[in-house]
């Protein structure tokens, strides 16, 4: 069983210099990988991303994405990876490019994965990981930046490798990104009126069950049983309100 490349989509986030643009479009093409997303892109000069997309990557930067708004371009993403130079409480490193790749394998049967890459000068966010399923770092000898290319070559390389390897287990449909921030939303908003979570710093504790609940590929249907809590919840946290209000 090989992973489904076409399943598997670069994310450029932010990206600041066209002709870093181009390279990565022509690292992916190298290793086989052909949806290329761009959000917010700072200068997106065809001209200049042309210059370092060469031959049959030019395909490929015709059918490119380009998004102004990342929750949007994430939307139907049912796997999310963000990869990152910089660790840390808020951005655990939970895999290396050569784990993810043989993960990918049975992930990208029935699903489709994004794997973000931060703008050049500073990487991704903490919250733009905060979406993501798993967060990678490339390990290296000590100074650990590299170049926006660089670093989706590597990515690509290993996911190639691992593509020709033997059969693993089909992972089944998850849930998509969109999904999966409904049920966060809902999550915050419960835990918020029954006091579960503190009200001066929600998005902590948020941050807190998405690790949690990231190590557990959940399936659509499973969200929609988390949000049926959520909803039973709410309903009996109104009713208690309206008890206690007749009370008084």
């Amino acid at each position: 069983m090989k992973a489904v490349l076409d399943h598997i989509a670069v994310v450029l986030v932010r990206p600041q210099i066209p002709e870093n643009i181009g390279a990565a479009a022509r690292a992916m093409n190298n290793m086989g990988l052909r949806r290329l997303v761009l959000v917010e892109p700072k200068n997106c000069d065809l001209c200049r991303v042309l210059k370092t997309a060469t031959g049959s990557t030019i395909d490929l930067i015709e059918r490119m994405e380009v998004f102004d708004d990342l929750k949007e371009a994430l939307a139907p993403y049912h796997h999310l990876v963000g990869t990152t130079a910089r660790t840390g409480a808020l951005r655990p490193t939970m895999s290396q490019p050569r784990t993810l790749a043989r993960d990918l394998i049975s992930i990208s049967q029935n699903n489709r994965v994004a794997i973000l890459f931060g703008p050049e000068d500073r990487g991704l966010s903490n919250d733009q990981l905060r979406h993501c399923n798993t967060i990678i770092t490339i390990p290296t000898a000590g100074f650990s930046s590299l170049n926006l290319a660089q670093a989706v070559i590597i990515v690509c390389y290993e996911i190639f490798l691992a593509a020709r390897d033997a059969p693993a287990e089909v992972q089944p449909r998850l849930a998509n990104s969109f999904e999966l921030e409904g049920m966060y939303e809902h999550l915050k908003d419960v835990l918020l009126k029954i006091g579960f979570i503190d009200p001066q710093n929600p998005e902590h504790w948020i941050l807190n069950i998405r690790r949690f609940l990231s190590r557990l590929p959940l399936r659509a249907r499973e969200v929609r049983i988390i949000r049926g809590v959520c909803r039973q919840i709410d309903w009996y946290a109104s009713q208690v309100e309206a008890v206690q209000k007749s009370k008084r």
